[in-house]
C-alpha cells in the first residue's frame, strides 16, 4: 500500500479532514449570504461561524472515541487537543482579532492615516472566536464523525 493510499484509508484522519473542509465551506457560504459577495479567503481563512478549529478537533475526537473507545489512547489525545485548541479560539485567539480591529482603526481609519510607511495592510481581524461559533463548530464535527462512521452507515 502507498502512503497516499495509508493516509487516506485512515478514517479517523479523514473524519477530522471532513470536518475542516466542510465548516470552511459552510462558513464561505454564511459570508457570502451576510455580505453579498464572495471572499476566497473565507474558504482557507480562520475566524467566522461555524468555527472550523473546533469542527476539525471535535471530528477527530469523536471519531476516535467510537473507533478505539473513550478509554484508548486515541481517544485522549484527540480530547486534550480539542480542549485546548478550542479554548485557544475563545480566548487568545479571540482577544488578538479585538486587538487587530481597534488597531487598524486607530491607525487607517482615525487620526494616524499611515498609508503604508509602517503597515503595508491592516492586520487580520478575524483570527477567534466567540463561544457560539466554538460550539456550532464541535457540534458540526460530532455530527460528522457520527455520520462518516461506518458504524452508523
Amino acid at each position: 500500500m502507498t502512503f497516499f493510499q495509508e493516509l487516506t484509508s485512515n478514517q479517523t484522519l479523514m473524519t477530522g479532514v471532513t470536518g475542516w473542509v466542510v465548516a470552511q465551506v459552510l462558513k464561505t457560504i454564511l459570508d457570502i449570504g451576510l455580505n453579498h459577495s464572495f471572499n476566497p479567503e473565507r474558504l482557507v481563512g480562520s475566524g467566522g461561524m461555524p468555527s472550523s478549529h473546533s469542527s476539525t478537533v471535535c471530528s477527530l475526537a469523536t471519531a476516535a472515541a467510537l473507533r478505539y473507545g473513550v478509554g484508548s489512547f486515541e481517544f485522549s489525545i484527540s480530547f486534550i487537543l480539542a480542549m485546548v485548541v478550542m479554548y485557544d479560539a475563545i480566548g487568545v485567539r479571540q482577544e488578538t482579532g479585538k486587538q487587530a480591529r481597534v488597531l487598524n482603526r486607530l491607525l487607517f481609519d482615525d487620526f494616524l492615516k499611515l498609508d503604508g510607511v509602517v503597515l503595508q495592510e491592516k492586520l487580520k481581524e478575524y483570527v477567534g472566536h466567540t463561544p457560539i461559533q466554538v460550539a456550532a463548530g464541535a457540534i458540526l464535527g460530532i455530527l460528522i464523525a457520527f455520520i462518516l462512521d461506518p458504524m452508523f452507515i
